[in-house]
């Protein structure tokens, strides 16, 4: 059984910047694999590799397209890079 990692991070709102405390478990290898938002106000933005997180307040259209023009298109084969 792989071994978990859990460290408290500061992300910025994918949409708007706003700060806010995750704590984001890796695995051995230093893989993503699973984050919980600490701050009231944020939520979490599903994404394969990489702890994402945006305003609760923000529409999923805009989180959406704020996700594509920070890192792309994503192909539903691949994993994101």
């Amino acid at each position: 059984m792989s071994e978990k990692y859990a460290k408290g991070e500061m992300h910025g709102c994918i949409v708007c910047g706003k700060l806010y405390h995750l704590y984001v478990v890796n695995d051995e290898s230093g893989k993503f694999v699973d984050a919980k938002v600490m701050s009231s106000g944020g939520k979490l933005v599903p994404y394969k590799t990489r702890p994402l997180v945006a305003c609760e307040k923000h529409a999923q259209a805009d989180i959406e397209s704020a996700v594509v023009r920070a890192y792309g298109m994503l192909d539903k084969d691949k994993e994101p890079e």
